[in-house]
């Protein structure tokens, strides 16, 4: 049984049994006591003792770990670490780690000398200048040896991952700490130290956060499995070196050779050039040991029927699985090796399905087309889509051209394999299908504001084909920049930057920024989004050149989203405007999501408290007393509106439940079977409608006077009108 359990639970337990051992020496000390009912009293309890003592001996030869770690837990005294000891514990074991771990080259690098055995790691005080500050600081690393960090790339596939995917379904959620896993600590949110937080959620009873563990219950109950062909190709590409299909190259970037020139602008050059390769090299390390722990995932549940990924919360009511690595939440890589381990009948409109779903993922401008040009844009290509399926690397390789290649493998080999059955309507798919909503965050406002031009933009109101807001906004930049680019460059130096980038403008490079826009991205923010997108088309060498680009692309795309999404801007601004308000009496913003989750912003201002540990002195932050004003008013919109998707989500998620259907969620991207892709269309509709029939600002403000003074200061009319939805919800949620 103790190999079952923590060595920290083993130390309860037997403290527990030593505690209640001799009942002869209790009985002694009792004796000492003149009160007759006091003896009395204090014998029962050591009979007591010694029943539960026999009990959980009794339980230990039984190794019923569950019912034992209840009953130590609910008899002990000793108190849960604190911060403190934890950090006095973990310093000493690392001092411990760097007295006794050493490392010997291999033979073939050792040479003719004597073998160079050294410490695999060492603990050092750095000075580090950081870009954004003219003072520096010492801080206390731990350095690995270089054989070490390259080691840890080919080691990343046997580490221990504690909290893996379930082969039983989940327990289902009853409390904070109660539900998920059947022995690793589970709690209902992440609540990342903020006790405010926690408090509210514990202080709520479990009747009003019902509705929010039936969601997570239904999410931590759809059984996964691993796609085995899209793993094998997957495999066969890592091991030939990767970079292919957006797998990190396995091979580092080679150092550029220093410049035999005392030209200072040449040396700082070739300086700049060696740092931007050491972090590209670094990234590359970084996903290299990301990619390896998600195949070792897969690879150790490959051959199991199924399994399952128990849900959790953010602070916002976002659900996520608990589970790290391989989740559908993950990258093209992890959605592509999982699918539904249920099976169900593709049918008429399942087979329908697949072949929109697939177009989709192969995206390019085809998912912007109508649902019957992205069947057209599938059935054109079954050639390519067959070559896919029986000869993903030593054919066409069509798939790679795809945006998301693993999830259309794998949609190709689902429907290929239907396509050639003697019946393509029965046959059976595991393949989830997904429908994604059009930049969810401006949905949320244009629903809350009653928006049409905005509920438009963003397919809430019906039309021919979808809308696609992404090109409608690299369309107006476009239109900004040409005026630009045809300005004097002595007079306008946007002139120059505008020539550069007119060629350059399209959805891909003002996406990410449109999508993070409500949720507060910053212009420093949109800059570094945008420059990214920069880099990656290679146009322009010279770094200085791509900042200064980058600059003006941001500038000109915040412009254009202000111009297009005005109504969106106002409501961000007015829920700015509650939260300063709130913030400045030193409160922090908090309110109740529709299903119940009560929700308090964590941001307070940090202390410092040291700490002496037998390496150095660490400082660590401390949550104080006092709110952060500024950040508890910018998080706020995106905060708000995260917490509306994840209810729209959850509501979902029951209602798809309870018409039967298989259901996973990714924020604002619903998945379910072929099959079953018109019902959930139905459903979400349904449960977006009703969410917004509910006065939601009205029932998630703390005080009502406040609410008043607001609406006199900051005027958004719409916010508080009809009760039901004032648009009709579109066909189109793509």
């Amino acid at each position: 049984m103790y190999t079952i359990i923590s060595y920290v639970e083993q130390g309860r337990i037997h403290k527990f049994l030593e505690k209640t051992k001799k009942r002869k020496n209790v009985e002694d000390k009792i004796s000492e006591v003149k009160s007759d009912a006091a003896i009395e009293e204090g014998k029962k309890l050591t009979k007591e003792q010694e029943k539960l003592r026999k009990k959980v001996t009794t339980l230990i030869k039984k190794q019923k770990v569950q019912q034992v770690r209840r009953i130590v837990k609910g008899h002990g005294d000793s108190l849960p670490w604190g911060q403190e000891e934890h950090c006095k514990v973990g310093s000493r074991l690392i001092q411990l780690m760097i007295e006794t771990a050493y490392i010997q080259p291999p033979i073939d690098q050792i040479g003719d000398g004597p073998p160079d055995i050294r410490p695999a790691f060492v603990h050092t005080l750095k000075t580090i200048t950081k870009d954004t500050q003219k003072s520096s600081r010492r801080y206390g690393v731990i350095e690995c040896d270089l054989l070490v960090r390259k080691g840890l790339e080919k080691s990343a596939r046997h580490m221990v991952i504690p909290y893996m995917p379930m082969l039983v379904p989940p327990l289902n959620w009853t409390g904070y700490d109660q539900g998920a896993h059947l022995f690793l600590p589970s709690y209902v949110m992440r609540i990342h130290g903020s006790k405010q937080q926690r408090d509210a959620v514990k202080r709520a009873s479990r009747n009003q956060l019902e509705p929010v563990f039936k969601a997570l219950d239904t999410l931590g109950n759809t059984k996964w499995r691993i796609n085995k062909r899209v793993l094998v190709v997957i495999d066969r590409i890592w091991a030939s070196g990767g970079n292919l299909a957006g797998l990190v190259d396995r091979e580092d970037v080679p150092l550029p050779e220093e410049p035999q020139t005392e030209d200072e602008a040449e040396t700082r050059k070739w300086t700049w050039k060696v740092r931007s390769v050491k972090k590209e090299n670094s990234e590359r390390h970084s996903q290299r040991c990301d990619v390896e722990l998600k195949l070792a995932v897969a690879r150790k549940m490959k051959d199991e029927e199924g399994f399952y990924y128990p849900h959790n919360l953010d602070f916002r009511g976002r659900a996520y699985p608990m589970h790290p690595y391989l989740n559908h939440l993950g990258s093209d890589v992890c959605r592509g090796i999982l699918e539904f381990a249920e099976g169900r009948p593709l049918g008429k409109s399942g087979l329908r399905w697949l072949k929109i779903h697939l177009a989709n993922l192969y995206a390019g401008g085809v998912d912007k087309l109508s649902y019957d040009g992205r069947i057209s844009f599938t059935e054109n290509h079954l050639d390519d889509i067959f070559d896919s399926a029986d000869q993903p690397l030593e054919g066409q390789r069509w798939w790679l051209g795809a945006e998301d290649p693993f999830q259309c493998l794998a949609a190709c080999i689902n429907l290929s394999e239907a396509l050639r059955s003697p019946s393509p309507e029965t046959a059976i798919s595991h393949t989830p299908v997904h429908q994604d909503g059009s930049c969810n965050g401006l949905q949320h406002y244009a629903a809350l504001g009653r928006d049409k031009l905005g509920a438009a933009a963003v397919n809430l109101v019906g039309g021919e084909k979808p809308a696609d807001v992404y090109s409608g906004i690299a369309t107006r930049v476009l239109d900004i920049m040409k005026r630009d680019a045809e300005k004097d460059p002595a007079i306008s130096p946007n002139s120059v930057h505008a020539k550069l980038l007119v060629n350059q403008v399209d959805r891909k490079l003002v996406k990410q920024t449109v999508m993070t826009s409500v949720y507060g991205v910053t212009y420093i923010g949109a800059r570094d989004q945008i420059k990214r997108r920069l880099k990656e088309r290679c146009i322009m060498a010279d770094d200085a050149q791509l900042y200064s680009a980058a600059c003006y692309a941001a500038k000109t795309t915040l412009m254009a989203l202000e111009e297009m999404f005005e109504g969106a801007r106002g409501i961000m601004a007015w829920l700015g405007e509650c939260a300063k308000v709130i913030a400045s009496e030193n409160q922090p913003v908090q309110w109740t999501t529709p299903l119940g989750l009560p929700v308090v912003q964590p941001y307070r201002q940090l202390g410092r408290h040291l700490i002496k540990t037998s390496l150095q002195v660490l400082t660590l932050k401390r949550e104080t007393d006092k709110v952060m004003v500024k950040r508890q008013r910018t998080a706020f919109p995106p905060n708000f509106v995260h917490s509306l998707d994840g209810s729209h989500m959850m509501m979902t998620a029951i209602a798809c439940k309870e018409a039967g259907l298989n259901f996973a969620g990714v924020h604002d991207s619903y998945w379910t079977h072929a099959c079953n892709v018109d019902e959930m269309n139905r459903i979400l509709r349904e449960k977006f409608v009703e969410l917004y029939e509910a006065p939601i600002l009205e029932n998630s403000e703390p005080d009502p006077k406040l609410v008043g003074f607001l609406r006199n200061m900051y005027s958004v009319p719409l916010i508080f009108g009809p009760k039901v939805m004032a648009v009709a919800l579109a066909d189109h949620w793509v």
